[in-house]
């Protein structure tokens, strides 16, 4: 069933609070209004409005360029409710369901408002997206309610709003801790200026949540752990030596790499979740993990360092590339090209400890404290 979508974002208020005007902030290369806009588009919905009310004028030309409907809210004085109710006033007929979403939560992933479209009913009341169980921005309402939240008097604006339809409400875990992310105040506009740097590269806690998706089990997960702990040590000598590697990107590859290890070919699956996920640099790590053509002709690399540090883990433990072979070898000795392809890793893996021992001038024994 297709649905028609509309997303409403609210970008009427004072934000007094903060000190500055919210919508206009820069957040990386954008504004947060236009991260907010860009959000919807980028996912599949089109049909984006913007409530507007303080300095609504410094706005239009942004919108105008964006070919974004502007709803003037003339009762913004009166608070964020205001808003939401100018914004469902304009839901028709055509409408099967609207997101609503403040500006100062700009950070929300693509993946996030594409998983609550494919995760929508239209039996549902509102779908929410939750973080570690916690709700979070933005909720997808049925249209049909949008009359009751234009009429709502209780407490608690649209949460009170929303309380009405509580038991006809769903709840869709996300791997998006930026759905709980606002810029409030000046502190938490500079924690998110910092973290749209790292947009595409998942925190340690989304990484967890991504791997409770696929419902990675406790082996998988122990496993990523300590791959993730030695390229990180790997990254942080290499970094000490001159190096300025990117340690938060490997840790999280880490942490992934085995992401679809139930699945055939679970290096290029892993990598496609993630893809999809929006963490595309991640995917490109993942990808290379079990096979890669090493580039001795330039300095060593992400894609290497995770690489090796996989073929020296064995389980949760840190083990030689001999121990981590012994039982591949032994085990396809008599099918000629699955012993070749073993013996292919092997060697790849020799390569990488070689350059990276020479590079650090000690023995990976000496680095990964292998008695």
């Amino acid at each position: 069933m297709s649905l028609n979508v509309a997303a409403l974002i609210l970008s009427a208020g004072f934000s007094s609070r903060m000190g500055d005007f919210k919508p206009l902030l820069p957040l990386g290369e954008m504004t947060a209004l236009e991260r907010t806009i860009s959000l919807f588009g980028s996912s599949g919905v089109e049909d984006v409005r913007v409530i507007t009310g303080f300095r609504s004028e410094e706005l239009e030309p942004l919108l105008t360029r964006l070919k974004v409907r502007n709803i003037v809210n003339p009762r913004y004085r009166d608070g964020m409710f205001t808003s939401v109710i100018a914004g469902a006033k304009t839901i028709g007929n055509g409408v099967d369901a609207f997101f609503i979403l403040p500006v100062d939560i700009p950070l929300v992933r693509p993946a996030t408002i594409r998983c609550l479209l494919e995760a929508y009913d239209p039996g549902n009341d509102v779908l929410y997206p939750c973080f570690q169980g916690l709700r979070g921005h933005p909720p997808l309402i049925s249209a049909r309610h949008a009359g009751a939240i234009v009429s709502w008097c209780g407490d608690n604006g649209l949460r009170g709003a929303l309380a009405q339809w509580e038991t006809g409400s769903q709840e869709l875990e996300v791997a998006d801790e930026h759905i709980l992310n606002d810029m409030d105040t000046p502190e938490a506009y500079g924690r998110l200026a910092e973290k749209v740097k790292r947009y595409e590269t998942p925190t340690e806690a989304e990484c967890m949540a991504l791997l409770g998706k696929v419902s990675a089990g406790s082996a998988i997960i122990g496993h990523g752990r300590a791959v993730a702990d030695l390229a990180m040590l790997f990254a942080r000598k290499l970094n000490l030596a001159g190096y300025r590697l990117d340690i938060n990107l490997l840790v999280a590859a880490g942490l992934l790499h085995d992401l679809a290890r139930t699945e055939t070919n679970h290096a290029q699956a892993g990598a496609r979740l993630l893809r999809e996920a929006g963490f595309g640099a991640v995917a490109d790590l993942v990808a290379s993990h079990m096979d890669l053509e090493p580039n001795e002709e330039e300095d060593i690399n992400l894609k290497e360092l995770l690489y090796l540090a996989d073929k020296l883990v064995q389980g949760e433990c840190r083990v030689t590339l001999a121990e981590r072979f012994q039982a591949a070898l032994e085990r396809h000795s008599h099918d000629p090209a699955i012993f070749k392809k073993v013996t292919d890793r092997l060697k790849t893996a020799h390569i990488i400890k070689t350059r990276l021992e020479t590079t650090l001038g000690c023995s990976m024994e000496e680095v990964i404290n292998i008695p």
